[in-house]
């Protein structure tokens, strides 16, 4: 790790809260601002069809300059900025986010900040053999692994034709070795591609400790050639599962927690279901979002952003992006997936790819 690196461990800023366990601004709807997903990079080496699907990719793969990526001094000023607001979870995402030079040592510094207590990861596990000691070493708390199939051809179609199953799973295997031993393992299902492997993969992960979670193929962005035909209910896979492995419900692990949980009653471990189409949860979202180049988003279904890489080279002082990010997040009133049926989406919506999931 590079012991020169600049380390910037600010005190916790509060602003006015009914309590001092409340801290920082609410929206529209009364949301507080809880949770961070930044995205360090928006390149992948797969091609994930409802994510980045090569066939239509904007530019054919041209993705951020490196000079337009937020720096790793930026990275951290600006967490630090938001655990301010209130943020205590972040959560890095990619694309690919091991493919950022460096990102142990990123890691490391935002571990040391004061107040960031969950400090997660989302990627796909290939380079996991190469990079989870230094990841746990690091300071890294939890990873997420996304896998969507274990038929490999099933894989290879949703992936873009890049990437293998046992890649992945030698990936996961790694982070286990690495201290990882709770692994959440995201699978996101569509009718007539994956949804008839569900129960195999389920039945691969029982008892293993890892949590997999099964999620509504959602509209993000433009370019996925989202259908809702194609969107497999949680409430349907909840029946078949029942059916094969009876399930009992837990309650929420924290406030705002995007997945209904399920264990299994013979006590082989746990499931989630993310279900964003049919049971929306925008009334609990706490997150906001940042993408590689530093814009800001209110919702996963933003179609406008605000930029903030030039305020962070424009300010050397925390206090004005402090106060443009806390009325940004007052003037919140996102809930795109409670009015889907009722209102057009946005012309020209994020794309996935780019802020992270």
């Amino acid at each position: 790790m590079n012991k020169t690196a600049v380390k910037r461990i600010v005190p916790l800023r509060t602003i006015s809260s009914d309590s001092a366990t409340d801290r920082g601004p609410r929206d529209r709807f009364a949301r507080p601002l809880r949770d961070l997903r930044l995205s360090v990079l928006d390149r992948c080496n797969l091609r994930c069809t409802y994510c980045m699907p090569e066939d239509s990719l904007e530019g054919r793969g041209v993705f951020l300059p490196r000079e337009e990526l937020l720096t790793d001094d930026e990275v951290v000023r600006l967490v630090g900025i938001f655990r301010d607001l209130g943020v205590h979870k972040v959560r890095l995402t990619g694309g690919e986010p091991l493919l950022r030079p460096g990102l142990a040592d990123l890691v490391a510094r935002i571990a040391e900040l004061h107040g960031v207590d969950d400090l997660a990861l989302t990627t796909n596990a290939i380079l996991l053999p190469r990079q989870a000691a230094d990841l746990r070493r690091a300071g890294l708390g939890r990873i997420t692994v996304s896998l969507d199939s274990l038929d490999p051809e099933v894989f290879r179609q949703m992936s873009g034709g890049r990437g293998s199953v046992d890649e992945v799973l030698s990936g996961i295997e790694a982070a286990g070795q690495a201290g990882y031993e709770r692994l959440k393992i995201n699978t996101v299902v569509q009718r007539g591609v994956n949804d008839a492997g569900v129960e195999n993969l389920l039945a691969h992960f029982r008892g293993s400790g890892h949590v997999v979670r099964l999620i509504e193929f959602m509209d993000v962005g433009n370019l996925n050639h989202w259908r809702r035909e194609q969107v497999v209910p949680s409430a349907e896979l909840l029946r078949r599962i029942h059916a094969r492995w009876p399930l009992r419900p837990l309650s929420p692990s924290a406030p705002g927690e995007t997945a209904r949980r399920f264990a299994y009653e013979d006590g082989a471990g746990e499931i989630g279901f993310i279900s964003s189409i049919t049971q929306p949860f925008c009334g609990d979202c706490t997150r906001a979002r940042v993408t590689a180049d530093g814009t800001f988003y209110t919702c996963l279904f933003a179609g406008q952003g605000a930029a903030l890489r030039p305020l962070l080279r424009q300010y050397a002082d925390d206090e004005p992006l402090f106060a443009f990010l806390g009325r940004r997040w007052s003037d919140r009133e996102d809930r795109y997936s409670e009015l889907r049926r009722r209102r057009a989406a946005p012309d020209h919506r994020v794309e996935m790819f780019r802020m992270g999931g």
